[in-house]
């Protein structure tokens, strides 16, 4: 006998329905609160029911987790879905009904029809979500560096202008930019070409010594000349000085705390079997890596390669119908955006980079010196890029899963 636990989750309580085979209803929808007492309750009900069961839930963000987990510990066949799956399925009626009770129907039968296909829950899972996790944090922290920087470099463009192009300085594992300790030190213009040559190329020194970085004689002759062309517009005043120091230490916060998730990000993908094949790939490195294997997740659960293009969005629609079959369509952009935004990252490299040889670069320049638009070969790059993903992973996975 199967059991089908349709589970519609939602902040802080869940409904459930119990279905068979045929459409027998076990127990009729109704609401668990997301307490221990609540899902333990639940995890009893499903343990004593005769037969075989398996939990089903739709993805959404954070909210269920606390029952994936509970049924999981509780050991129960829990099964997490992409909400767009349960969307569109079983929609043959022309009445449309939006409520809790009526989508853990929804889901509890779309979990019948799919019995075979259902992928149950890990303790790899788990490191998978917690990588996913550090991801959207580090998307966020980010997003406040990009601002915080910005907002530096137009308080430093006051007192220093010019200073964020000085060095050419790659940012360090701790996450420090050289031009930012620089103007920490020389807050503005006047604290370089108001105390002489000399006295200046003693302080920079100094300022090299302490922060670990390389001491120019000619680099310090530079940019004591490059001073001396300077127009700041505010005067050498302890109130922007605040304002500059205070703008340096809300960069310097985001930037490092963006670096430590890298680096965690690093260390658990790292635990990934896929790891090493996933860096192998051109255009991948250590921060672009760990992203791609966050979003993608477990490569199991897409059936084709094809699923994956599509799940990443970067697929073309399809629009025919009768004679007309249409040649050229848009990217359907309904997967992962955040997966779409790295894929356009690792192109971006492989642009940059040119590395010999590779099958997608070569794909991608193919399609820029047709003249394709930058949209265009940067997508249909993203989508061979994946392709290609798919395939090593998926071997590399084989090659783990076979007996020595």
């Amino acid at each position: 006998m199967l059991n089908a636990v349709g589970i519609d989750v939602s902040k802080g309580k869940s409904t459930v329905t119990i279905l068979q085979p045929g459409g027998v209803i076990i127990r009729k929808p109704f609401n668990v609160e997301h307490s221990q007492k609540g899902l333990l309750d639940l995890s009893e009900l499903i343990c004593s029911l005769p037969g075989e069961s398996r939990a089903v839930m739709e993805c959404t963000g954070r909210y269920h987790e606390p029952v994936l987990l509970a049924l999981h510990e509780a050991g129960i066949f829990t099964c997490a879905v992409n909400p767009h799956l349960i969307k569109d399925f079983g929609n043959n009626s022309l009445r449309k009904v939006k409520s809790d009770p009526a989508d853990s129907k929804k889901i509890a039968k779309y979990a019948l029809d799919n019995w075979e296909d259902l992928r149950q829950y890990s303790s790899m899972d788990t490191i998978r979500n917690q990588l996913k996790t550090l991801n959207t944090q580090k998307t966020f922290l980010t997003g406040l560096m990009v601002s915080a920087k910005t907002n530096l470099i137009s308080m430093s463009d006051m007192t220093f202008p010019g200073v964020n192009e000085l060095f050419s300085s790659p940012k360090r594992p701790d996450g420090s930019e050289k031009w930012v300790d620089f103007l920490a030190s020389f807050w503005h213009v006047d604290c370089v070409r108001k105390i002489g040559l000399r006295a200046f190329t003693t302080r920079y020194q100094a300022f090299c010594k302490r922060h670990g970085y390389n001491f120019s004689e000619q680099k310090a002759q530079d940019i004591f000349a490059f001073s001396k062309e300077l127009v700041p517009t505010v005067p050498k005043d302890a109130v922007y000085k605040e304002l500059v120091m205070s703008s340096i230490d809300q960069f310097r916060s985001t930037s490092v705390n963006a670096e430590k998730i890298r680096q965690k990000m690093d260390e658990l993908a790292s635990s990934l079997p896929e790891y090493q094949t996933v860096l192998s790939m051109k255009g991948v490195g250590k921060t672009l890596g760990p992203q791609l294997i966050a979003e993608i997740g477990d490569i199991t659960r897409y059936t084709h390669r094809e699923a994956l293009t599509a799940f990443a969005g970067v697929d073309p629609g399809v629009d025919d119908s009768g004679k007309r079959i249409s040649k050229s369509n848009r990217a359907t952009k309904i997967g992962s955006a955040k997966l779409r935004k790295t894929l356009f990252l690792i192109m971006s490299c492989l642009l940059q980079t040119k590395p010999e040889g590779d099958p997608v670069y070569d794909f991608l320049d193919k399609k820029r010196s047709e003249g394709k638009p930058y949209l265009v070969y940067m997508t249909a790059g993203a989508n061979k890029f994946l392709r290609i993903y798919y395939g090593k992973v998926k071997e590399c996975i084989r090659n783990l899963e076979k007996p020595e």
